[in-house]
């Protein structure tokens, strides 16, 4: 059974930094695409940052040079590492195993101006 649990969101100022974090559990973790999405109020959710089985990234325009995805095997956990937040960054983020499109539950993040 497929498991994905955010953590790391909160409320920081602009300029300031965040690391999100998404706990794994099942078999998929080594073999999944991964990714991040988020989705601010009153918008469309979006894609961020996702990380291939091999390693490989692929990050969203609005992120580039400032957020960086990574895979933690020995935590199990697929990382969102924000630095240089912005107040256009607030949103909910989530954690999303991409081939079987499974989502977790999200978590919130604040940027203050």
């Amino acid at each position: 059974q497929v498991q994905l649990v955010e953590s790391g969101g909160g409320l920081v100022q602009a300029g300031g930094y965040l690391k999100l974090s998404c706990a794994t559990s099942g078999r998929r973790f080594n073999v999944a695409t991964m990714a991040w999405s988020r989705q601010a109020p009153g918008k469309q959710r979006e894609f961020v940052a996702s990380i291939q089985s091999d390693g490989s990234t692929t990050d969203a325009d609005s992120g580039k040079g400032r957020f960086t995805i990574s895979r933690d095997v020995d935590k199990r956990t697929i990382d969102l590492q924000m630095n240089s937040l912005k107040p256009e960054d607030t949103a909910d983020y989530y954690c999303w195993d991409v081939d079987i499109n499974y989502w977790g539950q999200g978590t919130l993040v604040t940027v203050s101006s």
